[in-house]
């Protein structure tokens, strides 16, 4: 089971410690939606520094959900540098020590989560992210990294590749309109709190993030239901031909991408973070996946509806220009078949 003792989890962490965190030492560093697969490898990654270097570091993991943040943090709750916070993000932030760094990923982004919580993907983003910036503002929190998403630009027919100023449309009575439109919003109020009382905030714009710990069941997103069908020995049912196009980010490249951003990212500034090497269609990642595991003898199959849900995003696939955050020291280092296959065998451990 997913949990930081996982083989594959601990060769993660290994290379993600490759980037020092020793200007943490003697930090404290807030994250919110700590049991979400990227929040909880930003937890792991800390405290694997911590404890391999000795450091000081002082973690607070937020979340909702006591019991399955217990087990995904169990090697660190006697540990007097990890403080768990059960509370939701739409409340007061309660803590009463110093905050230096926050994280703040709380709120959903999947498909599942767009259809049948629309209130509380914008609660999460609005009042959960005001909440974290009132905690940074009262508390002279040196930084806030707000995770953000590809889908604030919206749709754009005029640009080859999409770097941090590439802004379209958005219809904001779309149906799946709750999720970019506030994180639009969610910038907009990290940059007027820089602007109203100087809390220092970077906002990632993150792309297809997958890996060990992400949610398999009731997600809607491609990857996470591909997967399931193959950690658990179904056939892959597309529900398209698959000629839709994508790009996978490793969580590893991810996380070092928050850290370096985190340390050398410029004051107030938006980052693109996504792999870009590898772009792949939704057959050709199929396929793939199938022939990752031979053994299983499973196969592609297609049963197309007539009309595709309406929480899907229907815009042509326009890359993300990673130029900028190439340009403090990071760049994606994990292919897709590599991390395709540690994401399977953490599952099978």
């Amino acid at each position: 089971m997913f949990n930081y003792h996982n083989p594959t989890v601990q060769q993660d962490l290994l290379e993600i410690s490759r980037i020092p965190l020793t200007e943490l030492d003697g930090r404290t560093v807030l994250i919110t939606g700590a049991n979400g697969m990227i929040a909880t490898y930003l937890i792991y990654a800390l405290m694997f520094q911590a404890n391999r270097h000795g450091l000081n570091i002082r973690v607070i993991a937020l979340t909702r959900n006591r019991k399955k943040a217990e087990h995904l943090f169990d090697a660190f709750l006697s540990d007097s540098r990890f403080t768990l916070l059960i509370q939701d993000v739409c409340d007061p932030i309660p803590y009463a020590g110093d905050i230096d760094y926050i994280f703040h990923f709380a709120g959903n982004a999947s498909p599942y989560h767009i259809i049948h919580d629309p209130v509380g993907i914008m609660k999460s983003n609005l009042l959960g992210t005001i909440n974290v910036l009132e905690s940074a503002r009262e508390r002279n929190t040196e930084k806030v990294i707000f995770a953000s998403t590809r889908e604030v630009y919206g749709e754009n027919k005029a640009e080859r590749s999409l770097s941090e100023t590439s802004f379209g449309s958005i219809d904001c009575l779309d149906g799946r309109s709750c999720y970019p439109e506030s994180k639009r919003a969610a910038e907009t109020l990290c940059k007027s709190y820089y602007l109203q009382y100087g809390v220092n905030f970077n906002a990632v714009r993150i792309a297809h993030t997958y890996g060990p710990g992400m949610k398999l069941e009731n997600d809607g997103r491609v990857m996470a239901d591909l997967l399931a069908c193959v950690v658990n020995g179904r056939n892959i049912i597309l529900k398209s031909k698959g000629e839709v196009l994508r790009a996978f980010c490793y969580i590893t490249d991810t996380v070092r991408g928050l850290f370096q951003i985190l340390l050398h990212g410029k004051d107030a500034e938006a980052y693109n973070l996504a792999n870009e090497t590898e772009e792949i269609s939704i057959r050709d990642l199929a396929e793939l996946l199938i022939r990752s595991c031979p053994e299983k003898r499973l196969k592609v199959e297609y049963q197309i509806p007539k009309e595709q849900p309406a929480a899907y995003c229907n815009y042509k696939r326009i890359g993300l220009d990673t130029h900028k955050i190439e340009n403090i020291g990071w760049k994606p280092e994990i292919s897709l078949k590599e991390g395709i296959a540690r994401t399977i065998k953490s599952f099978e451990e």
